[in-house]
């Protein structure tokens, strides 16, 4: 259901994080300031950091190292740093020119500052207060962990700037798809099992491939899907400089080799059998394979929701299916994790 006056505010924001993207910037402007924010920040994205942390905590419980303080400052360090890569990638986009009345992020989803939603001011508020967030929680892990969260907090604010921030973004030099793969894998799922647990791990950083991967699926889709805009504006995503059809096989072999990383890990021990309850996500990642092997439609199926996004779509919902999988697989693997092949 889209946001509307009739809804309650808790109902709005629990609204933000579901779903797909859905409301029009005419339906977002008519609610709370909260709400807003929340859908500026494109909220319903935030699921792949949040099963980041949730990925770390489980691995960090099965090495009897987990702690729930540091846990929930994990989490809550990850969704406040994603919150705040989302709006600046918008605001960078704007300011540059590149987010104009035609291009694919006006047509899927609010736009903080070309759909009008949010104020300068006010973005500028949201984001300082994020800032504040995870500024506080980088200082606590600092002063517990020490050199090692201050390399990963200094490794993750890099690679956030860098993404869209820098005078050459990563993003417009085909870097953007490896720069999120070592985020969302390595440095989130390996870095927040540090934190939580208080010590690095090799089987940790292992165990975050599969999950990296999938995040990295999402953003190729996206690119593919945004390919042509992306050529004609000088910002050269792997898509553009592959081409279509390469980067569709690409990515292709990402979704495979998600599968292939986790038969792997189970096979050597570095995870628990449990984890082979991924393959119920098989069917979906099979239907994004599918939607990949042909080029996109010129126009979107009666009803079809997101559009111009396509492949992006098809990937996210299956790395959301994935997610939680691998979460319930760790879990198990957490409860008993003796059992090993």
């Amino acid at each position: 259901m889209p946001p509307g006056p009739a809804r309650s505010k808790p109902e709005l924001w629990l609204g933000a994080f579901t779903g797909f993207y859905r409301p029009s910037a005419e339906e977002v402007r008519l609610l709370d300031p909260v709400s807003k924010f929340l859908y500026a920040a494109r909220s319903v994205i935030l699921v792949i950091s949040a099963q980041a942390a949730i990925i770390a905590g489980l691995l960090a419980a099965a090495e009897r190292r987990f702690h729930w303080l540091e846990f929930v400052l994990v989490l809550l360090g990850f969704i406040a740093a994603h919150m705040i890569s989302n709006l600046s990638n918008d605001y960078f986009g704007y300011k540059r020119g590149h987010d104009t009345p035609d291009s694919p992020r006006m047509r899927y989803t609010v736009h903080p500052l070309a759909s009008g939603v949010l104020e300068p001011r006010a973005l500028a508020s949201g984001m300082a207060i994020l800032a504040l967030i995870g500024l506080g929680i980088a200082v606590f892990f600092i002063v517990e962990r020490g050199w090692l969260a201050a390399a990963f907090v200094a490794a993750g604010t890099a690679l956030l700037l860098l993404y869209d921030a820098a005078p050459v973004p990563l993003k417009s030099i085909g870097f953007g798809e490896l720069a999120v793969f070592l985020v969302w894998g390595p440095l989130m799922v390996g870095g927040g099992h540090a934190m939580i647990g208080g010590e690095a791990s090799s089987g940790a950083f292992l165990a975050s491939l599969p999950y990296g991967l999938g995040v990295m699926s999402i953003l190729i889709g996206k690119h593919i899907d945004q390919a042509d805009f992306d050529s004609r504006k000088g910002i050269r995503t792997l898509p553009v400089l592959l081409g279509e059809a390469a980067a569709r096989r690409l990515n292709i072999a990402t979704i495979v080799l998600i599968y292939a990383a986790s038969a792997a890990l189970i096979a050597t021990g570095r995870l628990t059998p449990f984890a082979a309850v991924i393959v119920a996500a098989v069917p979906r990642g099979a239907h994004a394979l599918s939607v990949m092997r042909r080029p996109r439609p010129a126009a979107p199926p009666e009803g079809y929701v997101g559009w111009p996004l396509w492949a992006h779509r098809v990937c996210l919902s299956h790395n959301r299916l994935f997610g939680w999988l691998y979460i319930l697989g760790l879990g198990a693997g957490a409860a008993w994790p003796s059992v090993r092949l």
